[in-house]
């Protein structure tokens, strides 16, 4: 008897767990109907490379001049992140800088092929200075052709990623903080004289006037399996330095990249960083490209998941002023400098009209007002703020450490130019950033401007972020990607 009862109590036992199970399948069903699973992330990527050739104006020193060959292309590399409708779309491209008067048409071409709006589109200067002149800067001026064929690089380069998108419609982001403390450091060095170092001596250096930011954010994308797709990078140190003198070249981080991308595939793009007043001042060009490369692979291979949530993007305008300038003040600057730093009284006096013939351009716009643009990019919990000049680092580090996302990323020469913006500390110190020309004229206050913009809109943007999560959750989307 005792063992009838104990059977019947395990069949009773039995009977209930199958109707709890049966309970719980239909709630899933039901939630299933209700609350379908977040939309995947896709992801496209692509390179194009820039047509160049050695009849063209280089940028990037006081003079022109030509180059003789390339030791690697010039590239637009692009990626394209979609979730659902949702779509952000990043190009870098292997030059000093872009402007909006060029970068504005081909968005719009972008739109028209695609449908992404401009003001979900980033597009960065990485600033090599061995690459073709985009610009009127000291002595250098625009070359029309490199910039028809920047600016048609651009634009397909984005539309392919946009096509690439097909290829990879289940994706997975990962994300890594690394660090590379060795490749650059703060070049804006007291010297023993009080001036602050540009080029030249500097064997009486005293210390250097502000912070280097060590930080090398990395983000990866792959498939559902592993398989790269992009990989983004982010560094703060100037774009100078080729591994041979004379040669167009991405210069050594676009070098890296494209090692990078040889040997673990999957294109790889690289953001410069805040890095207005920091400089590779004493690691050769090889050297640096082993341990840029060797920080991002090791980044990498200890990133974790992150959840994308949501993409969210926000462009405005930007007005600033030209800067009042003192005409025998600059001239003084200028010429104690180069005649006490630069290798020949000859050379000092031929930078120094450069200079001078800059300021005699800028002079009758002191005191205009001037429009640009500043952009903030959300891929879930990690901001990328688009600033349209060479930004001092100090300025870069206030916006992260204000920041209201877990990680924010600096990306300077985004889709446009101003110049050098320094903080108003460093235009107290002067020195060849706050010396006025075309690499820099806007007013002081401008940095902390930027900077106070950027923090307003990473502000709304999380803001968005976390109002597309409560219309999820009210729509029951309590079935999304896993944390």
């Amino acid at each position: 008897m005792k063992l009838d009862r104990l059977a019947a109590a395990g069949i009773a036992r039995w009977g209930m767990a199958v109707r709890v199970a049966k309970v719980f399948v239909l709630v899933l069903a039901l939630v299933d109907r209700v609350a379908p699973a977040a939309e995947p992330l896709r992801v496209g990527s692509a390179a194009i490379e820039i047509p160049a050739d050695d009849t063209m104006d280089m940028a990037g020193g006081i003079h022109p001049w030509k180059a003789s060959g390339a030791e690697a292309p010039l590239r637009a590399t692009a990626i394209v992140l979609a979730r659902g409708d949702e779509k952000l779309a990043i190009c870098s491209c292997d030059v000093i800088v872009v402007q909006a008067d060029f970068v504005d048409p081909a968005l719009e071409r972008v739109r028209g092929a695609t449908g992404i709006p401009p003001e979900r589109v980033l597009v960065h200067a990485t600033h090599t200075h061995t690459a073709p002149s985009t610009v009127r800067a000291h002595a250098c001026t625009r070359d029309d052709r490199f910039v028809a064929g920047l600016a048609k690089a651009i634009g397909d380069a984005i539309i392919a990623a946009d096509a690439d998108l097909a290829v990879h419609p289940d994706c997975r982001f990962r994300y890594r903080l690394g660090e590379e403390s060795s490749v650059g450091q703060n070049s804006r060095l007291l010297l023993g004289d009080g001036s602050i170092f540009w080029i030249g001596e500097r064997d009486d250096a005293v210390r250097p006037t502000g912070p280097f930011d060590p930080e090398l954010p990395v983000m990866t994308f792959e498939t559902a399996d592993g398989k790269p797709v992009a990989t983004l990078f982010n560094h703060s140190t100037h774009t100078i330095g080729a591994r041979q003198p004379g040669k167009r070249s991405p210069a050594f981080y676009g070098l890296a990249a494209q090692e990078l991308e040889r040997e673990q595939g999957g294109i790889h793009l690289f953001l410069q960083g805040a890095s207005g007043s920091t400089h590779n001042l004493t690691v050769g060009v090889d050297e640096a490209i082993v341990r840029l490369k060797d920080a991002v692979s090791r980044a990498r291979s200890a990133a974790v998941p992150r959840p994308i949530d949501g993409l969210a993007a926000i462009k405005e305008p930007f007005e600033f002023r030209v800067r009042a300038f003192d005409e025998s003040a600059e001239e003084e600057a200028v010429m104690s400098y180069c005649s006490k730093r630069m290798g020949t009284v000859g050379e000092a006096h031929a930078t120094a009209e450069v200079f001078r013939a800059q300021r005699a351009e800028i002079a009758p716009h002191q005191g205009e007002t001037r429009t640009t643009s500043i952009q903030t990019l959300a891929i879930g919990d990690v901001a990328i703020v688009g600033v349209p000049a060479e930004l001092f680092t100090v300025l870069g580090v206030e916006i992260k450490r204000q920041s209201p996302f877990r990680h924010t990323v600096i990306a300077e020469l985004s889709n446009d130019w101003v110049g050098y913006v320094p903080d108003s500390r460093g235009h107290e110190l002067g020195g060849y950033q706050t010396w006025t020309g075309h690499h820099s004229y806007c007013e002081p206050g401008t940095g902390e401007r930027m900077v106070a913009t950027a923090l307003s809109q990473l502000g709304r943007l999380q803001e968005q972020l976390q109002e597309q999560l409560r219309e999820q959750a009210g729509h029951g989307g309590g079935r999304g990607e896993k944390r």
